[in-house]
């Protein structure tokens, strides 16, 4: 546990993030910012969750999306 004091993501599950930036943000905006087709073309968060898993880059753009969310609401 010592290894991940510095990792904000820690913890929390892709569906998670999902979720909340979801919840925070919307679909559109999400493929507004990140165009991928599973924000824009009948979006879900099962699509999303499969998706991301399997693309490392998109998943990477997704996190940065989330950590920008925890800075600006400092949650």
């Amino acid at each position: 546990m010592e290894t991940q004091k510095n990792n904000p993501l820690h913890g929390i599950k892709l569906e998670q993030i999902i979720t909340d930036l979801q919840a925070h943000y919307g679909w559109e905006y999400m493929g507004y910012t990140i165009n991928i087709r599973c924000f824009t073309d009948n979006p879900s968060i099962k699509s999303s969750l499969t998706f991301l898993r399997r693309t490392p880059w998109a998943r990477t753009k997704v996190e940065q999306m989330y950590l920008e969310y925890l800075k600006k609401n400092k949650l």
